[in-house]
């Protein structure tokens, strides 16, 4: 078994550009866009335990935010759980992390950010 600890560098640059993104578009007051520069870096991060449960606590944050019971319910056992399966290494791939998505369910990796995988030297997850 094969155990997860720290986002290769190559990798890290984007997952963080994902987060900046994020940020902006949430001090902007662009909420659609801010979600999805966190859906985008969940996809990023989430093999990664730090990083996948760092961006279920944005998402929690956002939830309240916006004050959807709904997120911060579906939120909740995501953080308390996202990490711990990204460090065992079974993670849904492709998961996006909102609670509009089964936690369980693999949903297919849209081509950008395919390639920042393939871009940082690491195979596309599957």
């Amino acid at each position: 078994m094969i155990f997860h600890t720290v986002m290769p560098a190559s990798l890290r640059p984007y997952f963080v550009t994902e987060l900046d993104a994020y940020h902006k578009q949430y001090q902007a007051g662009h909420l659609e866009d801010a979600w999805r520069h966190l859906e985008r870096a969940h996809v990023i991060g989430q093999a990664y335990p730090y990083a996948h449960s760092l961006v279920h606590w944005k998402m929690l944050l956002f939830g309240i935010k916006i004050k959807s019971a709904k997120e911060v319910l579906g939120q909740i056992p995501r953080l308390l759980v996202g990490g711990v399966k990204s460090f065992v290494g079974k993670i849904p791939v492709g998961n996006t992390g909102g609670s509009n998505i089964p936690p369980l369910r693999s949903l297919p990796i849209e081509e950008e950010i395919q390639d920042i995988f393939t871009q940082s030297g690491l195979s596309v997850p599957s």
